[in-house]
């Protein structure tokens, strides 16, 4: 097991990661996934060769630019970059809900997992860039051994139970 070492300095604990902003080959293409099945909204295009999205008004969670990968192929799945982002549903019928929009779009999925602490869907959008949708299960729920330690798992997800959340 890798020792993880000493931490000197902690980030204050409010701190999160606040947008992503990924370099795309075409941004209508690009659109047509964030935009039209995820159900992102615009909030600005940047001339011709950027556009920001955002949920729920946010000035953008999701920048996308052609400024120097227009018409690129995907990164090598084999090379250092970006594994992938992930976007938090608020709960788990919302989570649902998109995993609907893709099985109605046919947009391919890579894999479902429950983690123990969430739920994640995997895919990649149409530059090859990895996208973990998920939703967290609340904090007591969390799985912990018997130190207390989190405790992590991968297990398959179960699918149906979550698509069940919409009729619930």
């Amino acid at each position: 097991m890798m020792e993880t070492g000493r931490i000197r300095n902690r980030v204050d604990p409010r701190t999160r990661i606040g947008h992503v902003h990924l370099k795309v080959a075409n941004i209508e293409r690009s659109l047509r996934f964030y935009r039209d099945i995820l159900g992102f909204e615009v909030t600005q295009w940047y001339g011709e060769e950027a556009v920001f999205l955002s949920a729920g008004g946010y000035h953008h969670h999701i920048g996308l630019n052609t400024w120097e990968s227009r018409g690129a192929p995907p990164a090598p799945r084999n090379a250092a970059g970006l594994y992938h982002f992930a976007i938090l549903y608020p709960q788990r019928r919302e989570l649902a809900r998109a995993l609907r929009w893709l099985l109605e779009a046919e947009y391919p999925i890579d894999g479902a997992s429950d983690h123990g602490v969430s739920e994640a869907i995997y895919l990649r959008d149409p530059d090859g860039n990895g996208v973990e949708l998920y939703c967290d299960r609340p904090e007591e729920q969390w799985p912990r051994d018997a130190e207390g330690n989190l405790a992590m798992v991968t297990r398959p997800l179960d699918v149906e139970d979550l698509l069940a959340e919409l009729g619930r």
